[in-house]
Protein backbone atom coordinates (compact mmCIF):
# COMPACT_ATOMS: atom_id res chain seq x y z
CA UNK A 1 0.00 0.00 0.00
CA UNK A 2 1.57 3.19 -1.20
CA UNK A 3 0.05 6.89 -1.42
CA UNK A 4 0.48 8.96 -4.86
CA UNK A 5 -0.03 12.72 -4.84
CA UNK A 6 -1.04 14.08 -8.08
CA UNK A 7 -1.32 18.37 -8.24
CA UNK A 8 -1.06 21.46 -10.01
CA UNK A 9 -0.06 24.81 -9.63
CA UNK A 10 -2.89 27.26 -9.46
CA UNK A 11 -2.54 30.86 -11.04
CA UNK A 12 0.76 30.04 -12.51
CA UNK A 13 1.54 32.28 -15.23
CA UNK A 14 1.02 34.91 -12.60
CA UNK A 15 4.57 34.91 -11.63
CA UNK A 16 7.39 33.85 -12.69
CA UNK A 17 7.94 29.89 -12.91
CA UNK A 18 11.63 29.91 -11.75
CA UNK A 19 9.86 31.73 -8.17
CA UNK A 20 7.33 28.52 -7.81
CA UNK A 21 9.67 26.04 -8.98
CA UNK A 22 12.39 26.29 -7.07
CA UNK A 23 9.95 26.13 -3.85
CA UNK A 24 8.09 22.94 -5.28
CA UNK A 25 11.65 21.44 -5.72
CA UNK A 26 12.48 22.10 -2.55
CA UNK A 27 9.64 20.46 -0.55
CA UNK A 28 9.17 17.29 -3.08
CA UNK A 29 12.87 16.89 -2.94
CA UNK A 30 12.49 16.20 1.10
CA UNK A 31 10.27 13.36 -0.01
CA UNK A 32 12.37 11.50 -2.13
CA UNK A 33 14.97 11.70 -5.67
CA UNK A 34 13.23 12.58 -9.04
CA UNK A 35 12.08 11.26 -11.33
CA UNK A 36 12.15 7.77 -9.26
CA UNK A 37 10.03 9.72 -6.72
CA UNK A 38 8.34 12.46 -8.07
CA UNK A 39 8.61 14.60 -11.25
CA UNK A 40 7.16 17.94 -13.09
CA UNK A 41 5.28 17.45 -16.13
CA UNK A 42 3.10 19.84 -18.38
CA UNK A 43 4.75 22.58 -16.92
CA UNK A 44 2.98 23.00 -13.52
CA UNK A 45 1.77 19.60 -12.83
CA UNK A 46 3.80 17.29 -10.87
CA UNK A 47 3.42 13.46 -9.19
CA UNK A 48 4.68 12.42 -6.18
CA UNK A 49 4.96 9.17 -4.45
CA UNK A 50 4.70 9.08 -0.28
CA UNK A 51 5.50 5.33 0.21
CA UNK A 52 3.88 4.94 3.65
CA UNK A 53 0.34 6.55 2.90
CA UNK A 54 0.20 7.84 6.72
CA UNK A 55 2.74 10.33 5.85
CA UNK A 56 0.73 11.71 2.79
CA UNK A 57 -1.48 14.78 4.56
CA UNK A 58 1.61 16.16 6.31
CA UNK A 59 2.92 15.94 2.66
CA UNK A 60 0.30 17.56 1.31
CA UNK A 61 0.18 20.11 3.98
CA UNK A 62 3.77 21.12 3.75
CA UNK A 63 3.39 21.78 -0.58
CA UNK A 64 0.52 23.75 0.04
CA UNK A 65 2.52 26.12 2.75
CA UNK A 66 5.62 25.97 0.82
CA UNK A 67 3.61 27.23 -2.58
CA UNK A 68 1.17 29.75 -0.76
CA UNK A 69 4.68 31.78 -0.07
CA UNK A 70 4.25 33.48 -2.66
CA UNK A 71 1.86 35.64 -3.28
CA UNK A 72 -1.30 34.96 -6.09
CA UNK A 73 -0.52 31.16 -6.42
CA UNK A 74 -1.91 28.04 -4.99
CA UNK A 75 -1.72 24.44 -5.30
CA UNK A 76 -4.27 21.85 -5.75
CA UNK A 77 -3.97 18.03 -4.98
CA UNK A 78 -5.38 14.60 -5.03
CA UNK A 79 -4.32 11.48 -2.38
CA UNK A 80 -4.49 8.85 -4.16
CA UNK A 81 -4.02 5.52 -1.86
CA UNK A 82 -3.69 1.98 -2.96
CA UNK A 83 -1.84 -0.94 -4.36
CA UNK A 84 1.72 -0.33 -6.71
CA UNK A 85 0.89 -2.96 -9.55
CA UNK A 86 4.33 -1.77 -11.58
CA UNK A 87 7.41 0.59 -10.83
CA UNK A 88 9.41 2.92 -13.54
CA UNK A 89 12.49 4.66 -13.64
CA UNK A 90 9.93 7.70 -13.61
CA UNK A 91 7.27 7.95 -11.57
CA UNK A 92 4.65 9.34 -14.38
CA UNK A 93 5.09 6.00 -15.71
CA UNK A 94 4.34 3.77 -12.74
CA UNK A 95 1.06 2.15 -12.11
CA UNK A 96 -1.20 0.80 -9.60
CA UNK A 97 -4.44 1.21 -7.91
CA UNK A 98 -2.94 4.31 -5.78
CA UNK A 99 -2.05 6.18 -8.96
CA UNK A 100 -5.32 5.79 -10.95
CA UNK A 101 -6.77 7.17 -7.57
CA UNK A 102 -4.88 10.37 -7.61
CA UNK A 103 -5.31 10.81 -10.84
CA UNK A 104 -8.73 10.53 -11.40
CA UNK A 105 -9.57 12.49 -8.14
CA UNK A 106 -7.18 14.66 -9.58
CA UNK A 107 -9.46 15.61 -12.73
CA UNK A 108 -12.38 15.79 -9.99
CA UNK A 109 -10.78 18.27 -8.09
CA UNK A 110 -9.96 20.57 -11.46
CA UNK A 111 -13.73 20.76 -12.17
CA UNK A 112 -14.62 22.05 -8.62
CA UNK A 113 -13.33 24.54 -6.11
CA UNK A 114 -11.74 22.14 -3.78
CA UNK A 115 -8.02 22.23 -3.89
CA UNK A 116 -7.48 18.70 -1.67
CA UNK A 117 -8.81 15.50 -1.65
CA UNK A 118 -8.29 11.84 -0.62
CA UNK A 119 -9.28 8.88 -2.37
CA UNK A 120 -8.66 5.48 -1.18
CA UNK A 121 -10.12 2.02 -1.70
CA UNK A 122 -12.54 2.89 1.11
CA UNK A 123 -15.43 4.90 0.09
CA UNK A 124 -16.70 5.26 4.04
CA UNK A 125 -12.43 6.91 4.73
CA UNK A 126 -12.86 9.16 1.60
CA UNK A 127 -16.46 10.61 3.08
CA UNK A 128 -14.88 11.06 6.11
CA UNK A 129 -11.70 12.89 5.64
CA UNK A 130 -12.96 14.89 2.26
CA UNK A 131 -15.22 16.40 4.94
CA UNK A 132 -12.88 17.42 7.17
CA UNK A 133 -10.46 18.82 4.11
CA UNK A 134 -13.10 20.74 3.38
CA UNK A 135 -13.34 22.35 6.69
CA UNK A 136 -9.76 23.01 6.97
CA UNK A 137 -9.53 24.54 3.67
CA UNK A 138 -11.17 27.11 4.42
CA UNK A 139 -8.42 28.27 6.28
CA UNK A 140 -5.42 27.44 5.00
CA UNK A 141 -6.86 28.11 0.96
CA UNK A 142 -6.29 31.58 2.92
CA UNK A 143 -3.30 31.63 4.37
CA UNK A 144 -1.21 34.82 3.96
CA UNK A 145 2.55 34.22 2.61
CA UNK A 146 4.01 35.02 5.97
CA UNK A 147 1.78 32.58 7.64
CA UNK A 148 2.63 29.92 5.00
CA UNK A 149 6.24 30.65 5.77
CA UNK A 150 5.52 30.25 9.48
CA UNK A 151 3.65 26.52 8.83
CA UNK A 152 6.38 25.59 6.46
CA UNK A 153 8.91 25.83 8.68
CA UNK A 154 7.00 24.55 12.03
CA UNK A 155 6.08 21.49 10.24
CA UNK A 156 9.96 21.31 8.53
CA UNK A 157 11.69 20.60 11.83
CA UNK A 158 10.82 20.47 15.60
CA UNK A 159 11.41 23.88 16.45
CA UNK A 160 11.25 26.24 19.45
CA UNK A 161 8.73 29.16 19.34
CA UNK A 162 12.15 31.49 19.69
CA UNK A 163 14.10 29.55 17.19
CA UNK A 164 11.05 30.82 14.94
CA UNK A 165 11.05 33.95 15.78
CA UNK A 166 14.62 34.03 14.76
CA UNK A 167 14.30 32.13 11.89
CA UNK A 168 11.62 35.06 10.91
CA UNK A 169 13.14 37.86 12.24
CA UNK A 170 9.87 38.82 13.82
CA UNK A 171 9.18 38.60 18.11
CA UNK A 172 7.74 35.90 19.84
CA UNK A 173 4.87 37.35 19.61
CA UNK A 174 4.39 37.67 16.57
CA UNK A 175 5.04 34.14 16.25
CA UNK A 176 2.09 33.05 18.52
CA UNK A 177 0.14 35.64 16.48
CA UNK A 178 0.55 33.30 13.35
CA UNK A 179 0.03 30.29 14.61
CA UNK A 180 -3.25 31.16 16.12
CA UNK A 181 -4.08 32.88 12.09
CA UNK A 182 -2.69 29.65 10.66
CA UNK A 183 -4.81 27.01 12.80
CA UNK A 184 -2.40 24.85 12.35
CA UNK A 185 -3.33 23.21 15.83
CA UNK A 186 -6.41 22.39 14.40
CA UNK A 187 -5.09 21.62 11.14
CA UNK A 188 -2.54 18.70 12.36
CA UNK A 189 -5.74 17.62 14.60
CA UNK A 190 -7.28 16.22 11.73
CA UNK A 191 -3.93 14.76 10.36
CA UNK A 192 -3.78 12.59 13.56
CA UNK A 193 -7.36 11.61 12.68
CA UNK A 194 -6.07 10.95 9.16
CA UNK A 195 -3.37 9.01 10.35
CA UNK A 196 -5.83 7.04 13.22
CA UNK A 197 -8.29 6.23 9.67
CA UNK A 198 -5.47 4.50 7.95
CA UNK A 199 -4.65 2.19 10.99
CA UNK A 200 -7.82 1.18 11.64
CA UNK A 201 -8.44 0.68 7.90
CA UNK A 202 -5.18 -1.19 7.71
CA UNK A 203 -4.19 1.47 4.98
CA UNK A 204 -0.71 1.56 5.99
CA UNK A 205 2.68 0.72 4.71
Amino acid sequence: MISVITGDIINSRSTEAEEWLSVLKEVLNQIGESPEVWEIFRGDSFQVEVKNPEDALLRAIQIKAAIKQIKSIDVRMCIGIGEKSYSAKRITESNGEAFIHSGEGFEKLKSSKQTLSIVSPIVALDADMNLYLRLILIVMDNWTSRTAEFVYISLGEDLLQEEIAGMLDISQSSVSERRQRSHIAEIMEVETHYRDKLRAYKLTK
